[in-house]
């Protein structure tokens, strides 16, 4: 089975190596890596508090999902390629600015954070919500469940080899500056360094090839499901906003985490910052361990119990973390949460996508995309005012609990016999 795996990955065609690359830069730099251990600290050393990090960082999911929807249509207008190398470029400007807010006037630098903030994850909205039509355009139906669990490992190694650079980077500008590391100068620069690096993403776009060019053959459940929607639209834009809904709420402890973690080790627990980015990096190499063994799970398991197992392993890893007030416990926690994560992330991606007509690929990508962003954005939001009133713990523990909600949701859709019926109607 594993040298079946590896043969698979060999075949990929450029248009799936080029994906690739530009995902994993994402990884390293802007959607993990660099800016996970980093941004929130340097809002820290700007002098500002738990509440106001929550809404800056609300403001730009809040934006990711209200803009995932339009994202989706303007892919299917325009084409995914061309929306992706968009929404890359707008990450670049956007991160460019953000690390420069403090060079303006006081009045200005909260506005300015935000609206940088908010051009980046506009960009990561248009990217993300067309990457996976494309990848699912150019990749046969045999090799899609290996390329969505090779991209999310990419991602956890970029996102542990920036984390680790993350986590190094303060300590060489403030050697170098001859700055305190109290100080925002020696965060800045690493931002700025994370922004420059988007770069060769949006090179490695610029060489691929439109799907339209390159269109796979559909596979047998997708001719299914286009018979079947073709015959109940209406149960189409249900199947949508229900998967759309149990994802939104599956990934709240991911967005607790994402946005507080780092924020919970260095004001609660008083973790160094290089400390911080090794429990982070721990995070995302388990996380790519675990993304690579998700074909050879689902392909015994099928995808619908690997999600189900990997939601509800992430949900119980919130428990130290919430409840055990110590860096180890928090770091156990957190490595275990993002790793299966990983795992569930991958699987509900081709189960979802699978359910669907390709013509409606791009509505289920941008409503999924929408349903993390909203759920990110609600988590950041209320959880600044939630630390503030009651603790890191309440926040960690409200997270683990909409998350075993979202997968018991998951597990009654997937024990309907929704499959097999798409395959009758197939051949009647």
């Amino acid at each position: 089975m594993i040298s079946n795996y590896i043969f698979t990955i060999r075949q990929f065609n450029h248009n799936i190596h080029m994906y690739l690359i530009a995902t994993a830069l994402l990884g390293f730099t802007v959607d993990g890596g660099i800016y996970s251990v980093l941004f929130n600290l340097y809002l820290l050393r700007l002098g500002h508090d738990p509440e106001l990090i929550g809404m800056i960082n609300s403001a730009a999911l809040l934006t990711f999902a209200i803009f995932s929807l339009p994202a989706g249509m303007i892919g299917s207008r325009w084409g995914s390629r061309q929306v992706m190398i968009i929404g890359l470029t707008m990450m670049l400007v956007g991160c460019s600015l953000l690390p420069l807010a403090e060079f303006g006037p006081a009045s200005w630098q909260v506005g300015w954070l935000i609206g940088s903030y908010v051009v980046a994850f506009l960009g990561l909205a248009l990217y993300f919500v067309n990457a996976a039509p494309f990848a699912m355009s150019v990749a046969p139906p045999e090799e899609r469940s290996h390329v969505f669990s090779v991209q999310v490992a990419l991602w956890s190694l970029a996102g542990f080899a920036g984390s680790l650079v993350g986590g190094l980077l303060p300590s060489f500008f403030s050697s170098i500056l001859d700055v305190s590391l109290n100080e925002p100068a020696p965060y800045r620069y690493p931002l700025l360094i994370a922004a420059i690096l988007t770069i060769p993403g949006i090179l490695a776009i610029l060489t691929t090839t439109s799907p339209e060019e390159n269109v796979a053959p559909p596979s047998k459940l997708e001719l299914a499901a286009g018979v079947n929607l073709a015959q109940v639209g209406k149960a189409a834009i249900g199947l949508i906003i229900l998967m759309a809904f149990i994802r939104m709420l599956q990934v709240t402890s991911m967005g607790a985490t994402s946005t507080f973690f780092n924020v919970y080790l260095d004001t609660s627990l008083q973790v160094p910052t290089l400390q911080i980015g090794l429990l982070s990096a721990m995070g995302r190499l388990l996380a790519a361990a675990a993304a690579m063994a998700t074909p050879l799970l689902t392909a015994r398991k099928g995808h619908g119990a690997v999600v189900i197992w990997a939601s509800v392993g992430g949900a119980l890893f919130m428990l130290p973390l919430a409840l055990l007030p110590h860096w180890s416990a928090a770091g156990l926690g957190f490595v275990g949460m993002v790793a299966l994560s990983s795992v569930r992330y991958s699987a509900f991606l081709v189960y979802s996508m699978e359910l669907i007509s390709p013509k409606l690929r791009a509505a289920m990508s941008g409503a999924g995309e929408m349903a993390a962003g909203l759920s990110f954005s609600f988590m950041a939001l209320s959880g600044g005012y939630l630390i503030s009133l009651f603790g890191f713990t309440s926040l960690f523990l409200m997270g683990a609990a909409l998350s075993i909600l979202g997968t018991l949701l998951f597990w009654l859709y997937d024990r309907r016999p929704r499959r097999q019926l798409a395959y009758q109607t197939s051949e009647s």
